[in-house]
């Protein structure tokens, strides 16, 4: 292993083998001394608080790191001197891909809610991926995965009006909740309202005016971070389009 130390953790014993999210973050068919060896090199570390970095801009690339319990901002610095949101990340969700081509993370990601990370470090994937062609074909999964998130992100910007952005926001949130086993209709928001217009492009008084509005529709139940979605056909309307009031002006 290059004189690296690959920290053990027999006394926790949490192997991939036996995670919840080995659907997502694990390729289909992984033989099971195949998931052995991938867990062999997976550092589990201390549970990381609101406000701790994963990593920070400029930061050397060395892992990429797997949410497996809580949620993960990431942002770059913006022309103001604030942050611009990239994205969320939730459980089974792999953050640090974008860092691969010039070994440096051009963005920082940090920690939103008390939260459970594996980090992978990159060298011994790439070794391990040379010997297991299931474990590479995930990796070009998983990229191919970030190309069209990015892609609908600019779609999402560039076409979709304040009411569509936030509804397109909220079945993001609920499908991707669904995926992990987890209900897709209540859940917590562990970002702020900010946060939340800054990722959408939407200033907070907006974002605040249109949860109340969804509500007086009857589309959801918002009690500061709690989330009850209660008619998702029509946030899936709105998201296309087809209930979207486009003569209200958002700023």
């Amino acid at each position: 292993m290059n004189g690296r130390k690959i920290i053990s953790f027999e006394n926790i014993k949490v192997a991939c083998r036996n995670c919840s999210l080995t659907t997502l973050c694990l390729p289909m068919g992984l033989e099971p001394d195949d998931v052995e060896k991938l867990d062999d090199i997976v550092k589990r570390n201390r549970p990381l608080h609101r406000g701790d970095h994963l990593f920070r801009d400029g930061d050397r690339f060395h892992s990429l790191y797997v949410v497996k319990t809580g949620s993960v901002k990431t942002y770059a610095p913006s022309e103001d001197g604030g942050e611009q949101v990239l994205g969320f990340h939730l459980p089974g969700e792999l953050i640090g891909l974008d860092a691969i081509e010039h070994e440096m993370h051009n963005c920082s990601a940090k920690i939103l809610e008390t939260s459970a990370v594996c980090e992978i470090p990159f060298e011994h994937l790439e070794e391990l991926s040379s010997t297991i062609p299931s474990l590479q074909h995930q990796m070009f999964r998983l990229l191919s995965r970030e190309i069209g998130h990015d892609e609908g992100m600019l779609t999402l910007l560039g076409k979709k009006n304040a009411e569509e952005r936030l509804a397109a926001f909220l079945v993001s949130l609920s499908d991707r909740f669904k995926r992990r086993g987890f209900s897709s209709t209540d859940f917590y928001l562990s970002m702020s309202r900010h946060e939340i217009g800054n990722y959408l492009g939407l200033a907070v008084e907006t974002v605040s005016r249109l949860f109340t509005r969804f509500q007086e529709e009857g589309l959801l139940n918002v009690e500061r971070k709690h989330i009850q979605l209660l008619d998702t056909d029509k946030l899936h309307n709105i998201v296309q389009g087809e209930d979207s009031d486009s003569k209200r002006q958002y700023p």
